[in-house]
Parts: C-alpha cells; structure tokens; sequence
C-alpha cells in the first residue's frame, strides 16, 4: 500500500487521531469496498448472482490490496474514486476467481458507492463526537458543581457587569453540548440511509429484484432504505454540516471564554499547565492559550465549509456536475475539524485552573460599583425608581472622581443611610448575595445532560 504525501505538520494540532482514520485514504477506500461487498451479498441473498462468487468478491474487498497513489492518478481522469476502484477490484478479484468478476458491482453506480461510502464513513463519525460530546458535558457538569457558588465579574460589552459564577458559566458551556448531542440523536435517522439508486435513480438495470436488493443490501449495512435514492438531494449530508457547524461555534465560544479569562489582566481561569505547552519562542514568561485557540480556529473555518455544502445544494437533474464533486472533501474536513476542537475541549475542561482569590481581586476592581444596581433595586422600593436611579448614579460618579469605594460614598450619603442601615449595605454590596439564579442555572443544566445520558 502506498500513501500519497500529504500535509501532516498541523494534523495532530487540529484533528483526533480516530477522525483522521476515518477520512485517510484507507477508510475512503475500504468504506466503498464494504459497499461493494455488501451489495454482492445482498444480491446473493436474492438469488442474483450465484452466492459461490460472494466469498471472492469480499476478500478483495480489503483496502490493502490497492495502491492509492494510482487509484489518485486515475480519478484525475475517471472523474471520481469508484470507477478506478471498481476496476482495480474487478482485476483482483479475476486474479483468483474469473467468474465471479462477472458479478461485482451489479446494478449500481458510482455514486451508489461513494455516497454510500460516505454514510459509513459518517456514521463512525458521528460515534466518535457523541462519544467525545457526552465525555465533555460529564466533564462540564462536574466543573460547573465545582464553582457553583465561585463568584466572579460578569462581563457584558467585555466590561464589568453584575456579579455571576464561574459555575454559572461552566453551565452555558455544557447546555450547548447537550443541545448539540440532542441534534445529532435527532438527525441520526435521517442520516444513516442508502444510497443505492443505480443510473438515474430508478434501478431500472435490477427489474423486478430492485427493491429485495435494495432492501437486502440496507440490511447489510445496517442502513434505512431511504423513500427513494438521493443523488442530488443533499439535505441530509448538509444538516449535518449544520450540526457540525454548531458544535464548531460552541466550542468556539467556550475556547474564546477561556482565553479571555486567561489574558493577563483577567488571570482568572487558565488552561492546564504542561512542559512545552504554551509556551513563546522568545518569551520564557509567556503561558498561551493553545487550546483555545484550536477551538477558535476551527469555529473560523468550519463556517466556510459549511457555506460550500449549502451552495452545493441546488445540484442538476439526477447527477450534478461540479456541485456533488465540492462535496467530497469538505464534509470530511469538518469532521476533522471538529473532532480536533473537542479533543482539546476535553483537554482545557478537565484541567481548569482557577484562581478563585483573583475572581475576588477583580470583582472589587471599579470599588464597588458592580453592585450599583443591587442597591438601586432595593432603595427603589423605598424612595421610587427613578429617585433610586438618580442618587446611586450620582453616587458612582462621586466615587470615580473621588477614587473611593462606593461603599464609603453610600456611607456618606443621607439619604441613603436614611433608607439604609450600615448591615444593609455591607449586605448588598457583597458580590456572593448577589448572584440571582446562578444556583438554579447550574442545576437545571446539569439536570439536562444527565437526562440525555440516562
């Protein structure tokens, strides 16, 4: 077996070892072969082709036999990968068994094989993410119990805004996943179908033994027999791509948490350390977000791919020209792509370092005034709102100018020291008395990942 060269350098950064077996030019090869060898059974099943030839027909069927190198050289002038491998196979199988080359690919047609090909390829796939998906939400409901009560700087605008929990925050990370394993149990059904349609879709080349075939080879492969074949029908393989994609952009958005948090004037939550990991080529003090970075950069690219999978959509009559053919490298590099981001996801999540005593630091960091709106809620209720409004922006505004903590300044103030005892305010201006529903969130998606997983 000879592998084609290809670019490796980056491989490990960005994809799972498993997805990158899945998608290698050997599990291309050996997902069409297990067609092909499916399709001789089944039709053996039905009396179409003699059942001594099956035995031949499969044990050619095995990706090592074949040199991709040359299979790469003739689909740069057959048009696609089945027809040169269908030759190749029909040689090796003539090299032992004459007649039973007779029988090989009967009935179907290129893209029966590489569609079909594609599907099985998808759905270990699609076992890998869940699998890694249901590993990250275990992970993420674990760390999200951790912090539940950790207080820390809610950011809106990227400045400081109410008081929230890193637990609370762990939690939206995991209510994506969990959506995301919901979609992909969801999509499952329509996606794990045959394609098996011959010519133009009609079978017409099977007769009367069309459908039993069909039937027999969806039951091979463990595959629903879809209403009819899907040539050009591309809406499956593209939710999919969807679904990918959303899971790309979750990631994305935990990885862009995480480096924020980590950048040196936040110093709050950190990736886990390791020798060599993040480290600079000139910098020693330098610790760098790698992780999330690969969870950024895949959330960047994989929405490029997947606009090549919806304009690939509107595909000609019964075999598209050019459209199916854009098709066949992007699906595969959004698996890579995404398998790549959970691996790291998983790596970043189970080893978060917290400082919890920095969260506190910089809570305090506007002296205060994170907990302007707690007291402005429970004045309003004594003096009107738009009175409580007025006196604790004034209030701020002394504070800034003066480079005091709001507390003293609150302190200072009559007429709120008149609506509100010093034990009042030491009260409202703690950030852990001020965290609403944080609790209450964290349950709820913990309580949600662990229903999915029952």
């Amino acid at each position: 077996m000879n592998q084609r060269p290809g670019n490796q350098l980056f491989d490990a950064y960005f994809t799972a070892r498993d997805m990158r077996q899945v998608f290698c030019d050997q599990g291309r090869v050996q997902a069409m072969l297990d067609f092909e060898a499916a399709l001789a059974r089944a039709e053996a099943r039905v009396g179409l082709i003699p059942q001594a030839a099956v035995a031949s027909i499969e044990a050619a069927c095995k990706a090592e036999h074949y040199d991709f190198a040359a299979l790469g050289e003739a689909i740069a002038t057959a048009g696609n990968s089945a027809i040169p491998l269908v030759k190749a196979l029909g040689k090796q199988i003539a090299q032992s068994d004459a007649e039973a080359e007779r029988y090989v690919h009967l009935g179907a047609t290129s893209q029966d094989v590489m569609d079909t090909g594609l599907v099985l390829q998808l759905r270990r796939a699609l076992q890998l993410i869940d699998a890694d998906l249901a590993q990250l939400g275990e992970t993420l409901a674990t760390q999200a119990w951790r912090y539940v009560a950790t207080p820390l700087a809610g950011r809106t605008w990227l400045q400081h805004a109410t008081p929230v929990t890193l637990g609370m925050k762990i939690a939206g990370w995991l209510g994506a996943v969990t959506r995301s394993r919901q979609r992909l149990l969801e999509l499952k059904p329509r996606l794990l179908v045959l394609q098996f349609g011959g010519a133009s879709g009609t079978l017409a080349a099977l007769g009367d033994q069309a459908m039993p075939i069909a039937e027999a080879l969806a039951a091979e492969l463990q595959l629903t027999l879809p209403e009819q074949p899907w040539h050009t029908q591309r809406d499956r393989l593209v939710e999919f791509g969807a679904v990918l994609g959303l899971i790309a952009g979750s990631l994305g958005k935990l990885g862009r948490d995480v480096s924020l948090l980590m950048q040196t004037e936040a110093g709050e939550v950190f990736e886990p350390s390791a020798p060599g990991k993040g480290g600079s080529s000139t910098m020693p003090h330098k610790r760098n977000p790698v992780g999330a970075a690969v969870l950024i950069g895949a959330a960047t690219r994989v929405p490029g791919l997947l606009s090549t999978l919806f304009s690939a959509m509107p595909q000609e009559h019964e075999r598209s020209l050019g459209l199916w053919h854009a098709e066949w490298e992007t699906l595969p590099e959004i698996c890579c792509l995404v398998s790549g981001s959970l691996q790291q996801a998983l790596l970043v999540a189970d080893g978060l370092e917290v400082d919890a005593d920095r969260m506190t630091r910089n809570l305090d960091l506007t002296q205060g005034l994170v907990l302007a709106e707690a007291v402005s809620i429970v004045l309003a209720q004594r003096v009107g709102r738009d009175t409580a409004h007025h006196l604790l922006e004034q209030c701020c505004k002394r504070a800034v100018a003066e480079q005091r903590h709001l507390r003293a300044v609150l302190g200072d103030e009559p007429q709120v020291t008149a609506e509100l005892s010093d034990a009042e305010l030491d009260h409202l201006l703690d950030p852990a008395h001020y965290l609403g529903q944080a609790h209450t969130w964290v349950e709820r998606a913990v309580a949600e990942h662990f229903a999915l997983t029952a």
